[in-house]
């Protein structure tokens, strides 16, 4: 019996899904028209441009949160059920539609999942590599339908079938339950390489911000048997952070301190150790075969910091590691595809995962 579903269509039942409604045509047109202005439009409409920490925010990203202001209140100020479909429409009205060979629903162990199988690879008979991917939202929100976008379109642009997959979340599953089901459905996809059409030797891991917190976390616990891992601005600190980025971007720029210390409330129960390795990787001791590593971070985002500090820890442990901070972007960059900025961010980071894998 196969492991795989027949091919879903995604894109076309995402919008109507979600409690509260669709997303309006007026929605749609309001944000793709303001991403497509010219850049002195932009910069008009934005404002003067922000300058901190000898970076300038980009026109269109800065436009984007003044919208994002007039849009509706933070996710993290609503009930967590109202703050995830808060999320999940951000998500689609920002990451827009993006095109893919073939999408097919699949159980990775208990976790449901996505295989998400690049044009390049539809009539190839040859085993090709694979991504298996966890998404952000700080373990509270975030699920396969948030990232369907971005995900969509890192698979299509570096030729790599994507597994991405849909973890448990808090308060209603407290860590260990989503680094659990991270590890096992790593495990999982390795164990079933030949099913899924997958070349056992170039299967990697990656995630963004708290997926990319469990993303290092199965690269140091798979070791070899993880090729490659893509962290994009990895949350790899917990409890009492106190790093300059996280100071310095914590209102403003998307991601808040509210959010963060909401996300750590809900996550991480009282008695845990913060230092846990399994809740923050950078207290982790590196084995020396972990699998080398790309790690993006966005230079106006809190998690700015902690993601550079990650990538240090693993080159001193002689891990090979590429590390780029897009300077002009905020946390979250990966999901606004429509902001052109953003998408040239992701597109490199696209290029980094074809070329580890090739």
């Amino acid at each position: 019996m196969s492991i795989l579903s027949k091919p879903v269509d995604v894109a076309g039942s995402l919008a109507f899904g979600m409690v509260g409604g669709a997303i309006s045509t007026s929605e749609k047109v309001t944000f793709t028209t303001a991403m497509g202005l010219p850049d002195t439009v932009q910069r008009r409409l934005a404002g003067r441009p922000v300058v901190k920490d000898g970076q300038t925010l980009a026109a269109d990203v800065q436009l984007m949160l003044k919208l994002a202001k007039i849009a509706g209140p933070a996710v993290e100020s609503l009930p967590v059920e109202k703050g995830r479909v808060a999320l999940l429409r951000q998500a689609i009205l920002a990451g827009g539609e993006e095109p893919i060979g073939k999408v097919q629903t699949v159980w990775a162990d208990e976790c449901r999942a996505r295989l998400y199988t690049p044009t390049s690879a539809i009539d190839s008979d040859e085993p090709g590599p694979l991504l298996v991917f966890f998404h952000g939202g700080g373990f509270i929100y975030g699920d396969l339908d948030s990232h369907d976008a971005p995900v969509r379109f890192l698979s299509e642009q570096s030729g790599v079938r994507v597994l991405s997959v849909e973890y448990r979340l808090a308060p209603e599953h407290p860590f260990p339950a989503a680094y659990g089901d991270a590890l096992r459905a790593f495990a999982w996809a390795y164990e079933h390489a030949a099913a899924l059409g997958v070349d056992q030797r170039r299967i990697a891991v990656g995630g963004d911000s708290a997926g990319g917190n469990l993303a290092a976390g199965v690269a140091l616990a798979a070791r070899s048997a993880c090729a490659f891992q893509l962290l994009v601005y990895p949350v790899t600190e917990a409890v009492g952070a106190s790093t300059a980025s996280r100071a310095t971007f914590g209102e403003g720029f998307y991601l808040t301190t509210t959010f963060m210390e909401l996300a750590t409330l809900h996550y991480v129960e009282r008695g845990e150790d913060p230092k846990d390795h399994r809740i923050a990787p950078l207290y982790a001791d590196v084995p020396e075969d972990v699998a080398r590593a790309f790690v993006a971070t966005a230079g106006f985002d809190p998690l700015r910091d902690e993601g550079e500090a990650y990538a240090r820890k693993l080159a001193k442990a002689g891990v090979e590691v590429e590390s780029w901070r897009y300077s002009d972007q905020i946390h979250g960059f990966l999901n606004t595809l429509l902001v052109p900025s953003s998408r040239l961010a992701v597109a490199d980071i696209a290029v980094a995962l074809r070329k580890a894998l090739a």
